[in-house]
């Protein structure tokens, strides 16, 4: 099976890649003293101090592995590839909801740095992937969980 490829913005590949170079050089040294101090209490088997020490070192590999998976499966979306003519990931879309006249606007960013209560929507949710391919003056259907939408591009920024 191949391995899936995420598309991200350099922004947030950068972001990424902050996060994990933080996890390995900061919360890993912090743990490991927290587990040479909770060691000094002794008897580890019912020491509540290292145990909890243990369960965060392992929160944190975990994370640090997952990390690693996704900016080595990353595919950048290059700023120069990036084009206003039609929607594609690293574009702020404007749109008009159809049923209730309502603007809004939406940034597509790949899956990993989707954060929608900010306006940042993955090209894999059903809003996002409706709007891929589309062009100022595009009316598309969207099916959401709570039903369908109509969007009208008005807008597509940089």
């Amino acid at each position: 099976m191949a391995e899936k490829k995420n598309l991200i913005t350099q922004a947030g590949l950068n972001k990424l890649q902050e996060e994990l170079d933080y996890r390995i050089a900061v919360v890993r040294n912090e743990i490991a003293k927290e587990i040479e101090f909770a060691r000094s209490y002794g008897d580890l088997s019912e020491n509540a101090e290292y145990t909890e020490a243990k369960n965060k070192q392992t929160e944190n590999e975990t994370e640090i592995a997952r990390l690693e998976d996704i900016i080595s499966a990353a595919v950048v979306v290059p700023d120069d590839a990036i084009s206003t003519d039609q929607v594609s990931v690293g574009v702020t879309v404007r749109v008009l909801d159809v049923e209730f006249n309502e603007e809004m606007e939406y940034s597509i960013v790949g899956a990993q740095e989707a954060d929608p209560m900010s306006g940042r929507i993955s090209d894999e949710s059903p809003i996002g992937a409706g709007l891929i391919g589309m062009r100022v003056g595009d009316v598309t259907h969207v099916d959401i969980p709570a039903g369908q939408v109509t969007l009208k591009v008005l807008d597509i920024m940089r």
